[in-house]
């Protein structure tokens, strides 16, 4: 017995011993290992990793944002942005086996009757590493559903009936499309390719209106088994505007109008050369309306067949095209200069009632004309109005009187009245390509007599129409200058509100009392 217990020790202690011997030798085998795996890493770790990316394919799209809207101040959709989708061939993938060519052609010119099966058969031919092939462009939602539906078409057990379309796919991109076609044009402006904002709040808030692309990428093995990697696109703000789609329309029915009932009336022409409304809200500053005519398609604005005939148009050069093309997307009332006429008066009234120079018991004496170096210069009514008081002066539209009255304001007066009132500098609207008048405004040391009488009733000196309709509603409004602006608020792609542009009380050009007088004549 005790022999048996002997032996079986024994045998215990060499199992043991084995044992320990075998976890000692893969304990070994196992840090040499790790071992040679850390040698190689160190020293052939970038060798390795490119034979590693050299059987995968990486790939990157670009998530494209979407332009802000911009909408009137009902929330009408004046600019917007619509995805389009171009068709992209990856010929390295329809190529990488000879089943998928046929199969991926015949489903294209099937779905696609314009592309050529000729063209296609020829990029599958000299063209088989192109990874990046556009067959069509700026297609419609519809026009490339059933594309993708043929592709993803399944039958009752969900097994692909046409698995081998293979190496086509979609590029979405955003058209900028505006519903109303020419409604105010010059005002909304356009872009050019790349989402730049070319003319109008386009140009103006181009910035605020683009987002951020976003992109859309990873590797893929033989099997596509990978999770891609989604970086989402920011899309652009929104513009509330204070335009009113309503007034607007109203005001260029009006100027279509008045141009149809003057053509060929005195001259074989338009009925006239330039003509534009502003209309804005005296008491804030914003601007409910703003047009000039011949306006053009903001959805083709490059185009000139309603202006010229095509005999015209071949015979235009480029620059000369570019120059007519210029000129129509301006904005009249924001970067042409203009003699106000009579719409001046008013304010000569209100410089001489402020500066106590006028009073409202003087007469004038109107004989139709006023004489500088021994030439008239007439008043409309060429017999003369008579007697005018300064409210009657205002009611005739007597520019004798006005001249009279420029006589006792004196130029300092009047000059210093003209700066008050924003003649000359820009009043920072925002819009592009505003006009600076200071230039055409006279200065004391070179106004002389004639100018400061022919300045009173509008002439002989140039404004822009958003200066003088600015001006003009601090006459009305108890004398307080407001920045013209054409954007209310500005708004994220959900709709949250992330600045509002608040009347801008500029400064107080004339007083309450002077303000109630002005109203009354």
């Amino acid at each position: 017995m005790a022999r048996r217990k002997k032996v079986i020790a024994k045998l215990s202690r060499r199992m043991r011993l084995k044992l320990f011997v075998l976890f000692s030798g893969i304990t070994i085998g196992m840090c040499g290992l790790i071992g040679r795996l850390m040698y190689i890493e160190y020293t052939s770790g970038d060798k390795y990793e490119k034979k590693v990316l050299s059987l995968q394919s990486y790939d990157s799209v670009t998530l494209p944002f979407q332009r802000g809207d911009i909408v009137d101040t009902n929330g009408t959709v004046l600019a917007t942005s619509v995805a389009v989708y171009n068709v992209i061939l990856d010929c390295s993938v329809m190529t990488s086996d000879e089943k998928y060519i046929e199969p991926t052609i015949s489903a294209l010119v099937e779905c696609f009757p314009d592309l050529s099966r000729g063209d296609l058969e020829d990029y599958a031919k000299n063209k088989n590493d192109s990874r990046y092939i556009v067959l069509e462009k700026k297609l419609s939602y519809d026009t490339v559903q059933p594309f993708i539906e043929l592709q993803n078409k399944r039958d009752e057990d969900e097994k692909l009936l046409h698995p081998n379309i293979k190496g086509v796919w979609f590029e979405t991109e955003y058209q900028r499309i505006y519903p109303f076609g020419n409604l105010a044009s010059s005002v909304i402006g356009f872009t050019s390719a790349g989402n730049v904002g070319t003319t109008g709040l386009e140009n103006y808030y181009d910035s605020v209106l683009n987002g951020v692309n976003g992109r859309e990428y990873g590797y893929l093995n033989a099997d596509s088994d990978f999770e891609k990697t989604v970086i989402a696109a920011k899309d652009g703000n929104k513009l509330v505007c204070s335009l009113d789609a309503n007034i607007q329309s109203i005001v260029e029915e009006n100027i279509k109008k008045f141009d149809k009932t003057y053509t060929n009336n005195y001259e074989t022409r338009g009925g006239f050369k330039n003509c534009a409304v502003v209309v804005m809200n005296p008491n804030n500053g914003e601007i409910l309306a703003m047009a000039d005519y011949p306006s053009f398609d903001l959805n083709n604005p490059r185009d000139l067949s309603g202006l010229y005939s095509q005999q015209q148009l071949e015979e235009m050069t480029d620059d000369e095209t570019m120059d007519v093309l210029n000129q129509l997307w301006q904005n009249y009332c924001v970067t042409a200069t203009y003699e106000p006429g009579s719409v001046q008066k008013p304010f000569t009234v209100c410089c001489g009632l402020e500066t106590g120079t006028i009073t409202e018991d003087m007469t004038f004496n109107c004989d139709g004309k006023e004489i500088f170096a021994g030439s008239p210069i007439r008043c409309v009514n060429r017999s003369g109005h008579g007697l005018e008081t300064v409210e009657k002066s205002l009611m005739d539209s007597c520019n004798d009187a006005l001249m009279q009255m420029s006589y006792r304001i004196g130029a300092e007066n009047f000059l210093e009245y003209q700066s008050i009132f924003g003649f000359g500098p820009k009043t920072g609207i925002d819009l592009p390509g505003e006009a600076n008048t200071t230039a055409l405004m006279y200065t004391l040391d070179k106004i002389r007599a004639v100018d400061l009488a022919t300045n009173s009733f509008g002439q002989n000196y140039n404004c822009t129409m958003i200066q003088m309709i600015s001006a003009f509603s601090s006459l009305v409004n108890g004398g307080t200058y407001y920045q013209p602006h054409v954007v209310r608020k500005i708004t994220d792609a959900k709709g949250n509100t992330i600045s509002t542009i608040d009347a801008t009380a500029v400064k107080q050009t004339i007083s309450e009392s002077t303000c109630e007088t002005i109203k009354r004549y």
